[in-house]
Protein backbone atom coordinates (compact mmCIF):
# COMPACT_ATOMS: atom_id res chain seq x y z
CA UNK A 1 0.00 0.00 0.00
CA UNK A 2 1.02 3.36 -0.45
CA UNK A 3 2.43 5.74 2.32
CA UNK A 4 -0.18 7.99 3.29
CA UNK A 5 2.11 10.91 3.76
CA UNK A 6 3.05 10.29 -0.61
CA UNK A 7 -0.90 10.62 -1.15
CA UNK A 8 -1.93 14.09 -2.38
CA UNK A 9 -4.75 16.11 -0.32
CA UNK A 10 -6.87 15.39 -3.18
CA UNK A 11 -6.77 11.89 -3.52
CA UNK A 12 -7.16 11.71 0.20
CA UNK A 13 -9.98 13.39 0.63
CA UNK A 14 -11.72 11.56 -2.00
CA UNK A 15 -11.51 8.43 -0.61
CA UNK A 16 -12.22 9.53 3.05
CA UNK A 17 -15.41 11.32 1.69
CA UNK A 18 -16.71 7.78 0.06
CA UNK A 19 -16.12 5.94 3.09
CA UNK A 20 -17.52 8.18 5.26
CA UNK A 21 -20.39 8.05 2.68
CA UNK A 22 -20.43 4.23 2.65
CA UNK A 23 -19.32 4.00 -0.79
CA UNK A 24 -16.44 2.32 -2.64
CA UNK A 25 -14.45 5.29 -3.49
CA UNK A 26 -13.72 5.39 -7.51
CA UNK A 27 -10.14 5.75 -6.57
CA UNK A 28 -7.27 5.06 -4.20
CA UNK A 29 -8.51 1.25 -3.66
CA UNK A 30 -4.64 0.62 -3.24
CA UNK A 31 -4.63 2.66 -0.27
CA UNK A 32 -6.25 0.67 1.70
CA UNK A 33 -6.20 -3.19 -0.18
CA UNK A 34 -5.76 -5.42 2.53
CA UNK A 35 -4.98 -9.00 1.31
CA UNK A 36 -4.50 -8.64 -2.08
CA UNK A 37 -0.70 -8.09 -2.07
CA UNK A 38 -0.11 -11.66 -2.64
CA UNK A 39 -2.02 -11.06 -5.92
CA UNK A 40 0.11 -8.37 -7.38
CA UNK A 41 3.36 -9.68 -8.51
CA UNK A 42 0.76 -12.22 -10.99
CA UNK A 43 -1.34 -9.46 -12.04
CA UNK A 44 0.92 -7.21 -12.70
CA UNK A 45 2.43 -9.94 -15.24
CA UNK A 46 -0.69 -10.77 -17.17
CA UNK A 47 -1.17 -6.75 -17.57
CA UNK A 48 1.87 -7.03 -19.02
CA UNK A 49 1.34 -9.74 -20.79
CA UNK A 50 -1.94 -7.55 -22.44
CA UNK A 51 0.27 -4.97 -22.86
CA UNK A 52 2.27 -6.73 -25.49
CA UNK A 53 -0.64 -7.91 -27.58
CA UNK A 54 -1.52 -11.10 -25.23
CA UNK A 55 -4.95 -11.70 -23.94
CA UNK A 56 -5.90 -13.19 -20.88
CA UNK A 57 -9.25 -14.84 -19.13
CA UNK A 58 -9.03 -15.15 -14.97
CA UNK A 59 -11.45 -15.92 -12.64
CA UNK A 60 -12.54 -14.64 -8.95
CA UNK A 61 -14.34 -17.05 -6.42
CA UNK A 62 -15.64 -15.96 -3.19
CA UNK A 63 -18.76 -15.60 -1.22
CA UNK A 64 -20.88 -12.81 -0.73
CA UNK A 65 -18.62 -10.23 1.28
CA UNK A 66 -15.29 -11.46 0.33
CA UNK A 67 -14.32 -8.31 -1.60
CA UNK A 68 -14.92 -9.91 -5.53
CA UNK A 69 -16.04 -5.90 -6.80
CA UNK A 70 -13.38 -5.01 -4.71
CA UNK A 71 -10.79 -7.04 -6.08
CA UNK A 72 -12.24 -6.45 -9.28
CA UNK A 73 -12.19 -2.32 -9.44
CA UNK A 74 -8.67 -2.13 -7.71
CA UNK A 75 -7.42 -4.77 -10.68
CA UNK A 76 -9.25 -1.70 -12.70
CA UNK A 77 -7.35 1.03 -11.26
CA UNK A 78 -4.37 -0.95 -11.60
CA UNK A 79 -4.87 -1.59 -15.38
CA UNK A 80 -5.95 2.15 -15.67
CA UNK A 81 -2.66 3.38 -14.14
CA UNK A 82 -0.73 1.24 -17.03
CA UNK A 83 -2.56 3.55 -19.50
CA UNK A 84 -5.57 0.92 -20.41
CA UNK A 85 -8.36 1.24 -20.68
CA UNK A 86 -11.72 -0.90 -18.29
CA UNK A 87 -14.98 -1.48 -17.94
CA UNK A 88 -17.31 -3.20 -15.26
CA UNK A 89 -20.97 -4.84 -16.13
CA UNK A 90 -23.16 -6.27 -13.84
CA UNK A 91 -24.43 -9.57 -15.84
CA UNK A 92 -28.12 -9.77 -14.35
CA UNK A 93 -31.21 -11.60 -16.06
CA UNK A 94 -33.76 -8.55 -17.42
CA UNK A 95 -30.56 -5.48 -17.75
CA UNK A 96 -27.70 -7.10 -19.16
CA UNK A 97 -28.31 -11.06 -20.04
CA UNK A 98 -24.80 -13.03 -20.36
CA UNK A 99 -26.23 -14.47 -22.83
CA UNK A 100 -27.32 -11.33 -25.45
CA UNK A 101 -23.44 -10.48 -26.60
CA UNK A 102 -24.74 -7.37 -27.84
CA UNK A 103 -26.48 -5.85 -24.82
CA UNK A 104 -23.32 -6.89 -23.01
CA UNK A 105 -21.12 -4.69 -25.49
CA UNK A 106 -23.34 -1.85 -25.13
CA UNK A 107 -23.27 -2.29 -21.22
CA UNK A 108 -18.71 -2.42 -21.90
CA UNK A 109 -19.20 0.84 -24.06
CA UNK A 110 -21.67 2.50 -21.91
CA UNK A 111 -19.17 1.96 -18.84
CA UNK A 112 -16.01 2.53 -20.97
CA UNK A 113 -13.32 4.17 -18.74
CA UNK A 114 -9.89 5.07 -19.25
CA UNK A 115 -7.62 6.99 -16.33
CA UNK A 116 -8.57 10.51 -17.72
CA UNK A 117 -12.08 10.09 -18.97
CA UNK A 118 -14.75 8.74 -16.64
CA UNK A 119 -17.92 6.57 -18.46
CA UNK A 120 -18.41 6.20 -21.33
CA UNK A 121 -14.98 7.07 -23.00
CA UNK A 122 -15.88 6.27 -26.18
CA UNK A 123 -15.98 9.47 -27.87
CA UNK A 124 -13.06 10.78 -26.36
CA UNK A 125 -10.98 7.36 -27.68
CA UNK A 126 -12.77 7.79 -31.35
CA UNK A 127 -11.42 11.32 -30.90
CA UNK A 128 -8.10 10.47 -29.62
CA UNK A 129 -7.57 7.90 -32.38
CA UNK A 130 -8.15 9.96 -35.71
CA UNK A 131 -5.96 12.72 -33.88
CA UNK A 132 -3.25 9.53 -33.72
CA UNK A 133 -3.95 8.84 -37.34
CA UNK A 134 -3.42 12.54 -38.75
CA UNK A 135 -0.18 12.48 -36.17
CA UNK A 136 1.16 9.81 -37.81
CA UNK A 137 0.14 10.56 -41.51
CA UNK A 138 2.78 14.15 -40.81
CA UNK A 139 4.93 12.65 -38.94
CA UNK A 140 5.46 10.39 -42.92
CA UNK A 141 5.98 13.65 -44.44
CA UNK A 142 3.90 13.06 -47.19
CA UNK A 143 1.43 15.45 -47.03
CA UNK A 144 2.66 18.90 -48.99
CA UNK A 145 3.03 21.64 -46.78
CA UNK A 146 1.94 25.41 -47.66
CA UNK A 147 4.04 28.32 -47.37
CA UNK A 148 2.61 29.46 -43.78
CA UNK A 149 3.79 26.17 -42.96
CA UNK A 150 0.04 24.00 -42.92
CA UNK A 151 -1.05 20.82 -44.49
CA UNK A 152 -3.09 20.40 -47.50
CA UNK A 153 -6.11 19.63 -45.68
CA UNK A 154 -7.46 17.74 -48.72
CA UNK A 155 -4.36 15.59 -48.73
CA UNK A 156 -4.55 15.34 -45.08
CA UNK A 157 -8.09 13.65 -45.43
CA UNK A 158 -7.71 11.03 -47.91
CA UNK A 159 -3.71 9.57 -46.36
CA UNK A 160 -5.83 9.76 -42.86
CA UNK A 161 -8.42 7.48 -44.68
CA UNK A 162 -5.80 5.43 -46.80
CA UNK A 163 -3.98 4.56 -42.76
CA UNK A 164 -7.62 4.02 -40.98
CA UNK A 165 -8.22 1.54 -43.79
CA UNK A 166 -4.83 -0.43 -43.67
CA UNK A 167 -5.42 -0.15 -39.51
CA UNK A 168 -9.22 -2.00 -39.97
CA UNK A 169 -8.02 -4.25 -42.55
CA UNK A 170 -8.24 -7.37 -40.20
CA UNK A 171 -11.95 -5.98 -38.38
CA UNK A 172 -13.17 -5.56 -41.85
CA UNK A 173 -12.59 -8.69 -43.19
CA UNK A 174 -14.62 -10.20 -40.04
CA UNK A 175 -16.75 -7.55 -39.25
CA UNK A 176 -16.63 -4.41 -42.14
CA UNK A 177 -19.92 -2.97 -40.41
CA UNK A 178 -17.64 -1.47 -37.73
CA UNK A 179 -14.57 -0.14 -39.95
CA UNK A 180 -17.66 1.38 -42.53
CA UNK A 181 -19.20 3.03 -39.33
CA UNK A 182 -16.41 4.77 -38.15
CA UNK A 183 -15.67 5.87 -42.18
CA UNK A 184 -19.54 7.69 -41.63
CA UNK A 185 -18.41 8.83 -38.28
CA UNK A 186 -15.16 10.80 -39.93
CA UNK A 187 -16.90 11.92 -42.74
CA UNK A 188 -20.11 13.59 -40.94
CA UNK A 189 -17.11 15.06 -38.50
CA UNK A 190 -15.40 16.80 -41.68
CA UNK A 191 -18.74 18.17 -43.25
CA UNK A 192 -19.93 19.59 -39.84
CA UNK A 193 -22.82 17.42 -39.49
CA UNK A 194 -22.89 16.86 -36.11
CA UNK A 195 -26.37 14.80 -35.79
CA UNK A 196 -25.20 11.93 -38.34
CA UNK A 197 -21.76 12.05 -36.43
CA UNK A 198 -23.48 11.07 -33.00
CA UNK A 199 -26.09 8.58 -34.58
CA UNK A 200 -23.32 6.86 -35.90
CA UNK A 201 -21.15 7.09 -32.83
CA UNK A 202 -24.12 5.44 -30.71
CA UNK A 203 -24.10 2.90 -33.49
CA UNK A 204 -20.81 1.89 -33.03
CA UNK A 205 -21.68 1.99 -29.41
CA UNK A 206 -23.99 -0.96 -29.85
CA UNK A 207 -27.63 1.03 -29.41
CA UNK A 208 -30.33 0.32 -30.87
CA UNK A 209 -32.94 2.22 -32.36
CA UNK A 210 -30.20 4.95 -34.34
CA UNK A 211 -31.78 6.08 -37.02
CA UNK A 212 -31.78 5.19 -40.50
CA UNK A 213 -30.70 8.24 -42.45
CA UNK A 214 -27.86 8.17 -40.34
CA UNK A 215 -27.26 4.41 -40.94
CA UNK A 216 -27.66 5.20 -44.91
CA UNK A 217 -24.79 7.71 -44.84
CA UNK A 218 -22.42 5.21 -43.14
CA UNK A 219 -23.86 2.51 -45.72
CA UNK A 220 -24.29 -0.04 -42.73
CA UNK A 221 -27.85 -1.53 -41.74
CA UNK A 222 -29.83 -3.20 -39.16
CA UNK A 223 -28.97 -3.35 -35.36
CA UNK A 224 -25.97 -5.08 -33.81
CA UNK A 225 -26.07 -8.67 -32.88
CA UNK A 226 -24.94 -11.12 -30.76
CA UNK A 227 -22.60 -12.64 -33.75
CA UNK A 228 -21.31 -8.71 -34.85
CA UNK A 229 -20.82 -8.02 -30.94
CA UNK A 230 -17.52 -9.87 -30.88
CA UNK A 231 -16.41 -7.98 -33.97
CA UNK A 232 -17.28 -4.69 -32.71
CA UNK A 233 -15.24 -5.83 -29.60
CA UNK A 234 -12.00 -6.79 -31.74
CA UNK A 235 -12.52 -3.06 -33.49
CA UNK A 236 -12.79 -1.30 -30.26
CA UNK A 237 -9.52 -2.90 -28.96
CA UNK A 238 -7.42 -1.66 -32.49
CA UNK A 239 -8.52 1.71 -31.92
CA UNK A 240 -7.75 1.67 -28.23
CA UNK A 241 -4.20 0.21 -29.14
CA UNK A 242 -3.44 2.98 -31.65
CA UNK A 243 -4.53 5.86 -29.66
CA UNK A 244 -2.38 4.95 -27.13
CA UNK A 245 -4.60 2.38 -24.38
CA UNK A 246 -2.56 -1.34 -25.09
CA UNK A 247 -5.33 -3.09 -23.50
CA UNK A 248 -8.97 -3.15 -22.33
CA UNK A 249 -9.92 -5.07 -19.19
CA UNK A 250 -13.54 -6.07 -18.91
CA UNK A 251 -15.30 -7.39 -15.73
CA UNK A 252 -18.27 -9.33 -15.22
CA UNK A 253 -19.37 -9.11 -12.15
CA UNK A 254 -22.12 -11.34 -10.12
CA UNK A 255 -21.83 -14.12 -12.83
CA UNK A 256 -23.58 -16.18 -10.49
CA UNK A 257 -27.07 -14.55 -11.24
CA UNK A 258 -27.30 -17.34 -14.20
CA UNK A 259 -28.04 -19.65 -11.51
CA UNK A 260 -31.53 -17.96 -11.04
CA UNK A 261 -32.45 -18.04 -14.66
CA UNK A 262 -34.51 -20.47 -16.49
CA UNK A 263 -32.64 -23.70 -17.46
CA UNK A 264 -32.81 -22.46 -21.48
CA UNK A 265 -31.42 -18.97 -20.62
CA UNK A 266 -28.86 -20.23 -18.31
CA UNK A 267 -27.88 -22.78 -20.85
CA UNK A 268 -27.26 -19.62 -23.76
CA UNK A 269 -25.25 -17.85 -20.90
CA UNK A 270 -23.21 -20.64 -19.88
CA UNK A 271 -22.30 -21.69 -24.07
CA UNK A 272 -21.61 -17.40 -24.32
CA UNK A 273 -19.26 -17.72 -21.32
CA UNK A 274 -17.56 -20.61 -22.53
CA UNK A 275 -17.47 -18.91 -26.41
CA UNK A 276 -15.74 -15.97 -24.78
CA UNK A 277 -12.94 -17.83 -23.43
CA UNK A 278 -12.43 -19.88 -26.15
CA UNK A 279 -12.18 -16.26 -28.63
CA UNK A 280 -9.65 -15.49 -25.69
CA UNK A 281 -7.34 -18.19 -25.48
CA UNK A 282 -7.88 -18.40 -29.32
CA UNK A 283 -5.82 -15.13 -29.82
CA UNK A 284 -8.70 -12.76 -31.54
CA UNK A 285 -8.73 -10.48 -29.03
CA UNK A 286 -5.14 -8.99 -28.46
CA UNK A 287 -4.98 -6.61 -25.94
CA UNK A 288 -8.11 -8.19 -23.40
CA UNK A 289 -8.29 -8.70 -20.30
CA UNK A 290 -11.77 -10.76 -19.31
CA UNK A 291 -12.02 -10.91 -15.49
CA UNK A 292 -15.39 -12.59 -14.38
CA UNK A 293 -16.26 -13.00 -10.13
CA UNK A 294 -19.00 -15.74 -8.85
CA UNK A 295 -19.98 -17.17 -5.94
CA UNK A 296 -18.53 -20.66 -5.25
CA UNK A 297 -21.75 -22.27 -5.77
CA UNK A 298 -21.62 -20.96 -9.05
CA UNK A 299 -18.60 -22.75 -10.54
CA UNK A 300 -18.77 -25.96 -8.30
CA UNK A 301 -23.20 -26.46 -8.38
CA UNK A 302 -24.71 -28.18 -10.95
CA UNK A 303 -27.06 -24.77 -11.69
CA UNK A 304 -23.39 -23.12 -12.55
CA UNK A 305 -20.62 -23.77 -14.46
CA UNK A 306 -20.81 -27.86 -14.07
CA UNK A 307 -24.15 -27.81 -15.97
CA UNK A 308 -21.63 -27.14 -19.14
CA UNK A 309 -18.84 -29.78 -19.08
CA UNK A 310 -16.29 -27.75 -21.39
CA UNK A 311 -16.74 -24.18 -19.69
CA UNK A 312 -16.26 -26.67 -15.75
CA UNK A 313 -13.08 -28.16 -17.66
CA UNK A 314 -12.04 -24.44 -18.80
CA UNK A 315 -12.44 -23.33 -14.84
CA UNK A 316 -11.06 -26.28 -13.28
CA UNK A 317 -8.36 -25.48 -10.35
CA UNK A 318 -7.53 -27.68 -7.67
CA UNK A 319 -8.36 -25.76 -4.05
CA UNK A 320 -7.89 -28.50 -2.20
CA UNK A 321 -4.93 -26.86 -0.49
CA UNK A 322 -4.51 -24.64 2.00
CA UNK A 323 -5.68 -21.33 0.76
CA UNK A 324 -1.97 -19.51 1.76
CA UNK A 325 -0.59 -21.78 -0.84
CA UNK A 326 -3.07 -21.09 -3.98
CA UNK A 327 -1.56 -20.17 -7.34
CA UNK A 328 -1.89 -16.85 -8.07
CA UNK A 329 -1.56 -17.62 -12.08
CA UNK A 330 -4.56 -20.08 -11.85
CA UNK A 331 -7.14 -19.80 -13.98
CA UNK A 332 -9.13 -18.96 -10.89
CA UNK A 333 -8.45 -16.98 -7.91
CA UNK A 334 -9.83 -17.47 -4.46
CA UNK A 335 -10.77 -14.63 -2.35
CA UNK A 336 -11.46 -16.12 1.38
CA UNK A 337 -12.94 -12.76 2.91
CA UNK A 338 -12.30 -11.28 6.18
CA UNK A 339 -11.38 -11.79 9.54
CA UNK A 340 -10.85 -10.01 12.43
CA UNK A 341 -7.67 -9.36 12.40
CA UNK A 342 -7.72 -8.46 8.68
CA UNK A 343 -10.95 -6.16 9.51
CA UNK A 344 -8.67 -4.45 12.01
CA UNK A 345 -5.60 -4.16 9.70
CA UNK A 346 -8.27 -2.21 6.88
CA UNK A 347 -9.14 0.40 9.88
CA UNK A 348 -5.61 0.79 10.34
CA UNK A 349 -4.95 1.95 7.22
CA UNK A 350 -7.56 4.10 6.83
CA UNK A 351 -7.03 6.02 10.02
CA UNK A 352 -3.30 6.27 9.26
CA UNK A 353 -4.72 7.69 5.50
CA UNK A 354 -7.05 9.96 7.87
CA UNK A 355 -4.41 10.75 10.06
CA UNK A 356 -2.40 12.56 7.58
CA UNK A 357 -4.82 14.75 6.69
CA UNK A 358 -6.06 15.42 10.33
CA UNK A 359 -5.97 18.65 12.36
CA UNK A 360 -4.84 16.94 15.03
CA UNK A 361 -2.98 13.49 13.99
CA UNK A 362 -1.78 12.49 16.99
CA UNK A 363 -5.08 12.44 18.73
CA UNK A 364 -6.21 10.22 15.94
CA UNK A 365 -3.34 8.20 16.37
CA UNK A 366 -3.89 8.00 20.50
CA UNK A 367 -7.49 7.44 20.88
CA UNK A 368 -8.27 5.51 17.98
CA UNK A 369 -5.06 3.21 18.08
CA UNK A 370 -5.41 -0.60 17.00
CA UNK A 371 -6.87 -2.06 19.91
CA UNK A 372 -9.78 0.75 19.82
CA UNK A 373 -10.13 -0.60 16.00
CA UNK A 374 -10.43 -4.33 17.25
CA UNK A 375 -13.49 -3.30 19.70
CA UNK A 376 -15.14 -1.62 17.12
CA UNK A 377 -14.73 -4.44 14.95
CA UNK A 378 -15.92 -6.79 17.02
CA UNK A 379 -18.94 -4.78 17.63
CA UNK A 380 -19.76 -4.48 14.23
CA UNK A 381 -19.34 -7.54 13.53
CA UNK A 382 -21.46 -8.85 16.30
CA UNK A 383 -24.31 -6.39 15.57
CA UNK A 384 -23.93 -8.42 12.27
CA UNK A 385 -24.26 -11.80 13.18
CA UNK A 386 -20.56 -12.59 13.43
CA UNK A 387 -20.31 -12.15 9.62
CA UNK A 388 -17.00 -10.45 9.44
CA UNK A 389 -17.31 -10.68 5.62
CA UNK A 390 -20.30 -8.43 5.21
CA UNK A 391 -19.03 -5.80 7.75
CA UNK A 392 -15.92 -4.12 6.04
CA UNK A 393 -18.41 -1.56 4.17
CA UNK A 394 -20.55 -0.39 7.43
CA UNK A 395 -17.11 -0.75 9.81
CA UNK A 396 -15.16 1.85 7.97
CA UNK A 397 -18.27 4.17 8.09
CA UNK A 398 -18.88 4.18 11.61
CA UNK A 399 -14.84 4.42 11.70
CA UNK A 400 -14.73 7.69 9.92
CA UNK A 401 -18.13 9.15 10.27
CA UNK A 402 -18.67 8.35 13.94
CA UNK A 403 -15.06 8.00 15.48
CA UNK A 404 -12.60 9.92 13.47
CA UNK A 405 -14.27 12.88 12.15
CA UNK A 406 -14.98 13.73 16.15
CA UNK A 407 -11.89 13.11 17.49
CA UNK A 408 -10.19 15.04 15.21
CA UNK A 409 -13.35 18.34 15.51
CA UNK A 410 -14.16 17.84 19.12
CA UNK A 411 -11.37 18.02 21.70
CA UNK A 412 -13.07 16.67 24.59
CA UNK A 413 -14.31 13.81 22.54
CA UNK A 414 -13.11 10.00 23.45
CA UNK A 415 -14.61 6.96 21.76
CA UNK A 416 -14.15 4.67 24.62
CA UNK A 417 -16.04 6.91 27.02
CA UNK A 418 -18.55 8.43 24.27
CA UNK A 419 -19.41 6.80 21.73
CA UNK A 420 -22.22 3.82 21.58
CA UNK A 421 -22.39 1.94 18.20
CA UNK A 422 -25.91 2.01 16.85
CA UNK A 423 -26.84 -0.01 13.62
CA UNK A 424 -30.35 1.09 12.36
CA UNK A 425 -31.86 -0.83 9.44
CA UNK A 426 -32.14 2.40 6.98
CA UNK A 427 -28.41 2.81 6.52
CA UNK A 428 -27.60 -1.15 5.92
CA UNK A 429 -27.62 -2.68 2.59
CA UNK A 430 -29.67 -5.99 2.10
CA UNK A 431 -27.01 -8.47 2.88
CA UNK A 432 -26.45 -6.37 5.99
CA UNK A 433 -29.68 -6.48 7.11
CA UNK A 434 -29.98 -9.76 6.59
CA UNK A 435 -27.07 -10.66 8.48
CA UNK A 436 -28.28 -8.27 11.37
CA UNK A 437 -31.79 -10.01 11.07
CA UNK A 438 -29.73 -12.96 12.08
CA UNK A 439 -28.58 -12.38 15.21
CA UNK A 440 -30.43 -14.25 18.03
CA UNK A 441 -32.40 -12.86 21.01
CA UNK A 442 -30.09 -11.62 24.35
CA UNK A 443 -33.76 -11.64 25.84
CA UNK A 444 -37.29 -12.45 26.00
CA UNK A 445 -38.76 -9.17 25.17
CA UNK A 446 -36.35 -9.08 21.92
CA UNK A 447 -38.55 -12.44 20.69
CA UNK A 448 -41.01 -11.46 18.05
CA UNK A 449 -44.36 -12.95 18.17
CA UNK A 450 -47.38 -13.66 15.55
CA UNK A 451 -50.31 -12.93 17.38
Amino acid sequence: MARPAAVSAARRREVVDALRRGTVPQTGLDLFAVGLDRFETAIDDELAAVESGGAVFKAVRGEYGSGKTFFARWLAERAKRRGMAATEIQISETETPLHRLETVYRRLVERLSIASHPPSALRDVIEAWFYALEEDVLAAGSVPLDDDGQPDLQVLAEAVDELMERRLAAVARTTPAFAAALRGYRRARLAGDDAVAEALLAWIGGQPNVAAAAKRFAGVRGELDHFGALGFLQGLLTVLRDCGHPGLLVVLDEIETLQRVRADVREKALNALRQLIDEVDSGRFPGLYLLITGTPAFFDGQQGAQRLPPLAQRLATDFSTDPRFDSPRAVQLRLTGFDLPKLVELGAAVRDLFAAGARHPDRVAALVDDAYLAELGKAVTGGLGGRVGVAPRIYLRKLVADVLDRVDYLDEFDPRRDYRLTMSSAEMSEVERNAAAAVPATSADEVELDL
